[in-house]
């Protein structure tokens, strides 16, 4: 299948970092979003993106900054998705978004075009179950930041046909990625485990056994991990860190899954991380 023209669905952290990649690696692109100002947000955030990726650059042919924005469109018609090969969703994880949301899709696109879920949590299957394609949907599992990473975890739904899976395989090999493949479950393998170790690090903060900085101090300097579990809480998100425990506390009916009250106080009081500015840290918010 030849993939010319992408759609990106949500134009949050993920969904910028996945459009930027995909313009980057010379697709065209449809960033779709809700409001003018969260996509005139998104290209700032892209150009932003760009012009450090120029300046850290040292060696090698790369597209002018300009070059790759030309081949983004942004818009908050979804129906332009009409014209998509592929999409690519990263809406928030809430299932009766997700369902709405695909249902919608599900009408707009032609029968060719390919689903993948860049979800963190809720079950590829599922999903799959709110389209008439069902064999043409799978789960692409992005980490932060999208275009720095070069594997993804890919997940097969109980639908998911072969030619689907390869030609994902080949979107992402153009994207100088590679495909880490594994089958549907909530939280697929990242997560399942990822959520439980940072879930388990605030239950730490919040009775005061250890600071934030000692929580990830620990796991860098002992471990050799780059990022400590609160670090990489707040640079997912710690509301979508409290979704991500809701959804597989739900799926499991499992009290290892209970979200730590002070994640969800937190994410009451809108410290959501780097995107928010405060979060286990302080940080510049994102668009100030």
């Amino acid at each position: 299948m030849e993939i010319n023209t992408v759609g990106v669905v949500g134009a949050g952290v993920m969904g910028v970092g996945v459009a930027q990649n995909l313009a980057q690696a010379e697709f065209r692109v449809l960033l779709i979003d809700l409001t003018e100002e969260i996509l005139a947000r998104a290209r700032q955030q892209i150009k932003e993106n760009l012009r450090l990726h120029t300046l850290l650059k040292k060696s090698g042919a790369q597209s002018r900054p300009g070059a790759v924005i030309d081949r983004i469109t942004f818009s908050a018609d979804c129906r332009i998705l009409e014209e998509a090969d592929f999409l690519i969703e990263n809406v928030v994880e809430r299932w009766d978004v997700k369902r709405d949301l695909y249902q919608r899709i599900d009408s707009v696109c032609p029968g060719r075009t390919i689903f993948a879920a860049n979800t963190s949590a809720i079950p590829i299957t599922r999903i799959a179950s709110a389209t008439k394609r069902p064999a043409k949907v799978l789960g692409i599992h992005f980490m932060n930041p999208v275009p720095l990473k070069r594997s993804v975890e890919v997940i097969r739904g109980y639908h998911t046909s072969e030619e689907t899976i390869e030609a994902a395989r080949g979107l992402l090999a153009r994207m100088e990625k590679e495909c880490i493949l594994v089958n549907d479950s909530p939280g697929f393998v990242s997560n399942r485990v990822l959520m439980l170790t940072i879930n388990e690090a605030i239950f730490l903060v919040s009775e005061r056994v250890a600071t934030p900085a000692e929580v990830d101090r620990i796991f860098k300097e002992c471990f050799g991990h780059k990022m400590g579990p609160l670090e990489t809480a707040d640079l997912i998100g710690l509301d979508t860190i409290l979704l991500s425990l809701e959804v597989l506390y739900e799926s499991f009916s499992d009290s290892k899954y209970r979200p730590c009250p002070l994640l969800k106080q937190m994410v009451d009081a809108g410290l959501y991380g780097r995107k928010s500015g405060a979060g286990f840290y302080p940080y510049r918010a994102v668009g100030s």
